[in-house]
């Protein structure tokens, strides 16, 4: 059982351009580094994780994370979750959660702007907070190292052969451009989107194109499929989806990092020129490449996040259906 009698567990709830950021603190977590703890949180934390995320208390589509101490010099650390396990990154999370401990005085700000170190299970991301009247107006982070590692991939798939990119961002993702493809990015496409999304994880599955150094961060996430607007490439319409069929509300952080990876890889991208990202539900980051190092594109996205609720859940004892259901 979750919760005991009389037991509670708050949580305060945020969206990122649409997508929703469930942060709670779950208590001590067993392990020296983030990625550590998440680890630790797969193995015990994972009928808290089912418990917050299904119905009634949620849904298919609903994200968050687990606060966790940083890793030494940080100022805090994160494990995010979803509907099927524990994610290596989130960007969208990361906006909310910096948002979240600015709102609630854990980190001091003070004037137009603030800066902080928060430590997820990828590696560790530096932030700049814009504000106005003590206000976070918007969060930039400053990601992992994001590279690309194919190009033209090809996969059959029941909307016939496509060519996939893939690319790190945080987690790995395969692009999918659907410009040519009798599907969009649209709301009435989802359904094909997720199948889609499915037989390209299943095609990627061991595929040595997402393997990491780090075999924790290995592997497909999830698919993005993306469109150009007008004719522009530095503007594109995406929705990403991962995990077990899960949609992405907002741009995508760690996908709009391995976008950014690719792009300039194809040489579409100069360093510090602007990429904007739009989500599925009418969000927008704005992106850029930093720098170029040895590990990598090193990419900075931009968004806001938005308070909504705060929450306190409990468990009766007689409810049958306990750590709940997802239906679609």
């Amino acid at each position: 059982m979750v919760l005991g009698p009389g037991q509670v567990i708050r949580s305060d709830d945020y969206h990122t351009a649409g997508e929703p950021f469930r942060i709670v603190d779950a208590g001590p977590m067993e392990g020296e580094t983030v990625l550590d703890r998440r680890s630790w949180a797969i193995e015990n934390l994972d009928d808290l994780r089912r418990f917050l995320v299904a119905e009634p208390r949620g849904h298919a589509g609903m994200y968050g994370g687990f606060v966790v101490p940083a890793d030494e010099g940080g100022d805090l650390g994160v494990v995010f979750f979803h509907n099927a396990g524990f994610s290596t990154a989130c960007g969208h999370g990361t906006i909310a959660l910096a948002t979240w401990a600015i709102d609630t005085g854990l980190i001091t700000a003070r004037g137009p702007s603030a800066s902080l170190v928060v430590d997820v299970p990828s590696g560790r991301l530096t932030i700049e907070a814009t504000l106005a009247d003590d206000r976070v107006i918007s969060v930039r982070f400053t990601n992992v190292p994001a590279f690309a590692t194919a190009t033209n991939l090809e996969i059959d798939t029941s909307v016939g052969p496509v060519a996939i990119d893939v690319a790190f961002g945080g987690a790995f993702y395969a692009s999918l451009a659907v410009d040519e493809l009798p599907i969009s990015v649209s709301a009435e496409d989802l359904g094909t989107l997720i199948s889609v999304s499915r037989e390209i994880q299943a095609a990627t599955t061991d595929a040595t194109v997402a393997r990491h150094l780090d075999n924790r961060l290995s592997g497909v996430y999830g698919t993005i499929f993306h469109e150009t607007v007008g004719d522009d490439p530095l503007h594109q319409l995406n929705v990403t989806v991962f995990a077990d069929g899960q949609v992405d509300r907002s741009p995508c952080g760690s996908g709009t990092s391995a976008r950014l990876a690719l792009l300039y890889d194809a040489g579409l991208i100069a360093i510090g020129e602007e990429f904007r990202h739009d989500g599925i539900a009418g969000g927008r980051f704005s992106a850029r490449v930093e720098e170029v190092n040895p590990d990598g594109v090193v990419t900075s996205v931009e968004g806001s996040a938005y308070r909504h609720a705060t929450t306190s859940f409990y468990l009766d004892s007689r409810d049958p259906l306990r750590e709940g259901f997802l239906l679609r």
